[in-house]
C-alpha cells in the first residue's frame, strides 16, 4: 500500500468540472482528468485491505490496490499494464462507468470510498498521452476466422482478444462507424468518439478487420434495413467462418402503450440522442427531433433519461422535467445493510445540475395534443405497497409538453438476428448461452457463440468487456482446443 495512514489523512478528491454555462455550450467531455499530485492523494487513500472488495465489486476484477498502489509511487507505465490486463479499453469504463468498484470500497462502510473511477481514467489517459498503448498482433497466425457481430464493447473487447491470439477476426457493424451504443447511445460530452477512433486504429493495427453499414439476419424493419449498404445472412457466415460471436447490444426499447402515444412529438431516447451525436460528427440529419425553446418531458430517471437531459438542455429547451415511476431513493444509502452491493440511492447527475425538474412516483396516463401533434402529458401520482402500484386518489396533474422522450430501458436485443440463426431465448428475449460447463458462451447453434448484452440484456459497458472478454476465451478454446487468454 502507498502510505499506511493515507486513508485516514486524505479525503475523496473528485474530479473538477467546467461549469455548466460554459460546458452547456458544446458537446466536448467537461470532467477534467486528476493531476498527478491529486491522483498521488487518492492512491495514497487505497487501504490495500485483506479482502479487496473493489476487486469482486468490479466485472472485469481489476487488480485496483494494485494500481492503486503504482499510482502513488508514480509508476505510471506499469499502471497501465496492470489496468490492461484485465480491461481492454479502461479510458471507456473510466469515464461512463458507474464505478460498482467504489460502492464496494472498504473504506466506503464509514467514509468516502477511494476514487477508483478518477485513477483509472487517469492512467488511462497517461498511457495514451506518454505512447504506451501501442497495438500489439500476434507472432502467429492461426489460419481461423472469427466474424463478430456487433461493435459495441463486448465486441470490440473478444475482437481484440481473438486478434491477438492469432486469429482472422472481421466485425460486422450495420451502422455507419464502429462503436455501438458507444458511438450512438452514450452523448459526446459523457464520452468523445476520437476515444474509440483510436482504439479502432490500434485493432486494425493488431489484424481486425471492420465492415460497417452491414446487417447480418432478414426481415429488418425498414428504418433499419436503410441503414445498410450489405446485409449478409446467418448462414453464410457460419458456412464462412470457423465461429461466429453475436455481440450486439440491447436495443429494442420499452415502450409506453398509453393514449395519444402516436402523436408528432413523442420518440424513443434512442431516436433522440444518436442523431445528435451524428451532427457533432460531421453528418447532416434530415429532421432532426430538436428540444430547442420546448418543453420536455423525459419520462424515465436511469442513465439514458439523464442523457436525454443534458441533450435537451444544450439545443436550448424551454424546460426539462423528468418523471420516474418508483418513489425517490433515500438521499444516503443504509450502508451497514447494502456494502459491498450496489446501493439504491439517489444520485444527481452532472445534466441534472445542469437544469432539471425531477418528479418520483408519477405515472404517465396519456398523452393530449391538436393537429396530431403532442401538447400535455396527463399524469398521476402513484404509491407502492407490497411490490403494487396504485393510483393516489384524486391526483391527476397536466404539464405542457412540446416533446416527450421516453427513455425506460431496453427489453431485449434486435430479434430479427436471434431469429436469422434460430438460437434458442430465454424468457427475456435474450440468446440462452451459459457461462459455465465444458463450452462458455455458446448458444444452441454450433459454432455460434454469444456475449453482452444480446446474452445477459440490458447491463453496463464493464459487464460487456467482461463477457466479450471470456466470450473470446472460449472461443479461444474451442477452436484451438485451449487458450492462454485471461477470463
Amino acid at each position: 500500500m502507498g502510505k499506511i495512514t493515507g486513508f485516514m489523512e486524505f479525503q475523496r478528491q473528485e474530479e473538477d468540472h467546467l461549469e455548466p454555462a460554459a460546458r452547456l455550450k458544446n458537446y466536448k467531455e467537461f470532467s477534467i482528468t486528476l493531476t498527478d499530485a491529486q491522483a498521488k492523494v487518492q492512491g495514497a487513500r487505497c487501504m490495500d485491505c485483506g479482502i479487496p472488495f473493489c476487486n469482486t465489486g468490479c466485472p472485469v476484477n481489476n487488480q485496483i490496490p494494485d494500481w492503486n498502489d503504482l499510482v502513488y509511487h508514480g509508476n505510471y507505465r506499469y499502471a497501465v499494464d496492470n489496468l490492461h490486463s484485465t480491461n481492454n479499453f479502461p479510458e471507456f469504463t473510466g469515464r461512463i462507468c458507474p464505478a460498482p468498484c467504489e460502492a464496494a470500497c472498504t473504506l466506503g462502510i464509514n467514509n468516502e470510498p477511494v476514487g477508483i473511477k478518477s485513477i483509472e481514467r487517469k492512467i488511462a489517459d497517461a498511457g495514451w498521452e506518454h505512447g504506451w498503448i501501442v497495438p500489439q498482433p500476434a507472432a502467429v497466425k492461426t489460419g481461423k476466422k472469427v466474424a463478430i457481430i456487433g461493435s459495441g464493447p463486448a465486441g470490440l473487447a473478444a475482437a481484440q482478444q481473438l486478434g491477438r491470439a492469432g486469429h482472422d477476426v472481421t466485425v460486422f457493424e450495420k451502422n455507419d462507424r464502429v462503436g455501438g451504443l458507444l458511438r450512438y447511445g452514450i452523448p459526446d460530452f459523457k464520452m468523445e468518439k476520437d476515444l474509440i477512433d483510436r482504439r479502432v486504429e490500434q485493432m486494425k493495427a493488431e489484424g481486425v478487420t471492420f465492415r460497417t453499414s452491414t446487417l447480418i439476419g432478414k426481415d429488418f424493419p425498414t428504418t433499419v434495413s436503410n441503414m445498410a449498404r450489405d446485409t449478409i445472412f446467418p448462414e453464410d457466415l457460419v458456412k464462412d467462418y470457423d465461429a461466429v460471436i453475436m455481440a450486439g447490444g440491447a436495443e429494442a426499447p420499452r415502450d409506453l402503450p398509453v393514449p395519444g402515444r402516436d402523436l408528432k412529438g413523442v420518440h424513443f431516447a434512442m431516436d433522440f440522442l444518436p442523431q445528435q451525436n451524428r451532427v457533432n460528427a460531421g453528418d447532416k440529419v434530415k429532421d432532426q427531433i430538436k428540444a430547442t425553446g420546448k418543453h420536455v418531458i423525459v419520462i424515465g430517471g436511469g442513465d439514458t433519461g439523464s442523457d436525454c437531459v443534458g441533450t435537451s438542455n444544450r439545443h436550448g429547451a424551454a424546460s426539462v422535467t423528468q418523471f420516474e415511476l418508483m418513489p425517490m431513493p433515500p438521499e444516503q444509502e443504509n450502508k451497514p445493510l447494502v456494502w459491498p452491493y450496489w446501493p439504491t440511492k439517489l444520485r444527481t447527475s452532472s445534466s441534472h445540475e445542469e437544469g432539471c425538474e425531477r418528479d418520483f412516483a408519477v405515472a404517465t396516463k396519456r398523452f393530449e395534443g391538436k393537429g396530431g401533434k403532442v401538447e400535455k402529458i396527463i399524469a398521476c401520482r402513484v404509491e407502492w405497497k407490497d411490490g403494487k402500484m396504485t393510483e393516489v386518489a384524486n391526483s391527476e396533474f397536466e404539464l405542457k409538453a412540446d416533446l416527450v422522450l421516453l427513455a425506460m430501458g431496453f427489453v431485449s436485443p434486435v430479434q430479427q438476428v436471434l431469429d436469422a440463426f434460430g438460437v434458442q431465448k430465454d424468457a427475456r428475449g435474450n440468446a440462452r448461452a451459459t457461462t459455465d460447463g465444458d463450452v462458455c458462451y455458446q448458444t444452441s447453434v454450433p459454432k455460434v457463440f454469444t456475449a453482452g448484452d444480446m446474452r445477459r440484456g440490458q447491463s453496463l459497458v464493464v459487464w460487456a468487456i467482461r463477457e466479450g472478454r471470456q466470450c473470446a476465451r472460449a472461443v479461444d478454446e474451442f477452436l484451438m482446443g485451449s487458450s492462454v487468454l485471461p477470463r
